[in-house]
């Protein structure tokens, strides 16, 4: 095997022309798609890692039995939610953690009756991590102590066309779905950039929401924001043995249509990149071939010495495979370089906020992660789509007569 190896590694350089431009192509389209898988999950940290800072956090946790009835978004009271808050906290991937009360309704104005959803939440405790909080178009943010005070978002101001300070009647399905009504005040709105979102959520303090559903000192959702997307499952593993009977659920399995929209990226990319890297495989089959040609003397005196056509074959497969690692190699390395160096500085898509509606959760700058996430699949890729390539130039090889192959010029 060590002489096959010398032998390959030799052949590969003998035309380094040649061997540096397939080399190159694949390194660079490997690069290219680490480059790539870096940006994709820097957008998805950005687009939506904001998407779930405004639905409602990366986890839920509901008492037993919520599933069955998720629907009619039911009035669950959570037991010993303090429990729940001190377990979450002790987790290093966990950033935040509050208590909410999340119920449907209505809310009415002169313009008509609109269907919302009603959520009362702990005002200082998500702050930090709700997109809803830090994007306050006018008016001001809610605070814990607020009596008779909604948040609203600018798409439902519009419209139910009011203003803040304007009043507004909320109409909200209580425990043992006994209707509550009562009239209040807008303290202040709310403009994420995406009217659907903001026509369907309205926002109380907690405390109000307790006391206007009969739920004093409970809650029926815990909210927990995490540092990045991924890393739900492992949460969720290690706090499940000290909270028995709770249901727990991440954000693909409440907000289904993100999960769909990730899944549906990461297809089209992967066949993108097969495309380039088969591309890229027709200049290693290109290559060997025209090594066949030229090399038909080497091949003959490779016969005569013993070799047989499989063992020939080998050799050239062989070649292929090294450039292929490579190629790898210097993709890898290449696409690393790119990512740490954009990962430092970020790239400005503030701009192109308003080309589409997810896009409007772009704040700031994306910052590529390394793009290890795929990171395997691609270098298997590559290395298959080499071998592959050198097949029918190894079976060519190994065909060749060798007395005929001898005589060749």
């Amino acid at each position: 095997m060590r002489l096959y190896l010398r032998l390959a590694w030799r052949n590969i350089w003998r035309h380094r022309r040649r061997t540096i431009i397939v080399v190159a192509a694949m390194g660079v389209t490997l690069a290219l798609m680490i480059w790539y898988d870096g940006i994709i999950a820097g957008f998805d940290q950005a687009i939506y890692g904001n998407a779930i800072k405004v639905l409602g956090g990366n986890i839920q946790i509901h008492a037993d039995g919520y599933s069955e009835q998720a629907d009619l978004t039911p009035l669950l009271p959570l037991e010993n939610d303090q429990k729940i808050l001190d377990v979450l906290l002790k987790q290093p991937q966990v950033v935040a953690a509050s208590r909410r009360i999340n119920t449907g309704g209505l809310a009415t104005s002169r313009e008509g009756a609109f269907p919302v959803s009603i959520v009362g939440i702990e005002p200082e405790k998500e702050l930090p991590v709700s997109l809803v909080a830090q994007h306050v178009a006018a008016g001001r943010y809610l605070a814990a102590a607020d009596k008779d005070q909604l948040y609203i978002g600018k798409g439902l101001a519009d419209a139910m066309t009011v203003s803040v300070g304007d009043k507004i009647t909320l109409v909200g399905r209580a425990t043992h779905d006994q209707m509550r009504q009562r009239t209040m005040t807008i303290a202040g709105i709310y403009d994420v950039g995406m009217p659907d979102i903001e026509k369907r959520t309205i926002y109380i303090s907690l405390a109000e929401a307790q006391d206007l559903y009969g739920l004093t000192g409970q809650s029926t959702e815990v909210a927990v924001a995490l540092q990045k997307l991924g890393q739900e499952p492992a949460v969720i593993r290690a706090i499940q043995p000290s909270l028995p009977g709770y249901e727990m659920s991440s954000w693909q399995t409440s907000f289904p249509e993100l999960k769909q929209a990730l899944q549906a990226k990461d297809k089209v990319m992967s066949i993108f990149s097969v495309i380039i890297l088969i591309i890229a495989g027709i200049g290693i089959l290109n290559l060997l071939l025209m090594a066949v040609y030229e090399r038909r003397r080497e091949i003959g005196v490779l016969g005569a010495l013993g070799l047989k056509p499989r063992q020939i074959s080998w050799l050239f497969l062989l070649e292929g495979g090294m450039m292929g690692l490579v190629g790898v190699a210097f993709g890898v390395a290449l696409g690393l370089a790119i990512n740490i160096v954009l990962g430092r500085i970020g790239l400005d898509y503030s701009a192109y906020s308003s080309a589409a509606q997810f896009m409007a959760l772009l704040s700031g700058r994306i910052y590529p992660t390394l793009g290890l996430e795929n990171i395997f699949q691609r270098t298997l890729t590559v290395l298959v789509i080499a071998v592959l390539a050198s097949y029918y130039p190894a079976r060519e090889a190994a065909r060749k007569d060798p007395a005929e192959a001898l005589h060749a010029v």
